[in-house]
């Protein structure tokens, strides 16, 4: 599998030390204005796992690798400490 994913590396990429290359090329970035937008975004991607073709898990919240339930559930994240900006957000 590795070797697979070492094919799809450029040369540029192998030359800036990429080994691997797992998703393909894309890049949307949008400036976030507003703390509606922020939200749109956080809801989206705490979302993402459980929609469409993903389906990693029944809940979004039960996602392992997302903190959802730590921001929907007020759970510790089982893997890594996380940071509460909820506060930070309500000044923007």
């Amino acid at each position: 599998m590795l070797q697979r994913l070492s094919e799809d590396c450029s040369d540029k990429e192998r030359l800036n030390g990429q080994k691997h290359k797992v998703f393909e090329p894309s890049f949307d970035a949008k400036p976030i204005y507003t703390l509606s937008f922020l939200h749109q975004k956080v809801d989206y991607i705490h979302h993402n796992p459980v929609s469409g073709k993903w389906n990693l898990c029944g809940e979004f919240t039960d996602y392992l690798h997302s903190s959802a339930a730590f921001y929907h559930d007020e759970k510790p994240h089982q893997l890594i400490g996380i940071t509460d900006y909820r506060e930070l957000w309500d000044i923007i």
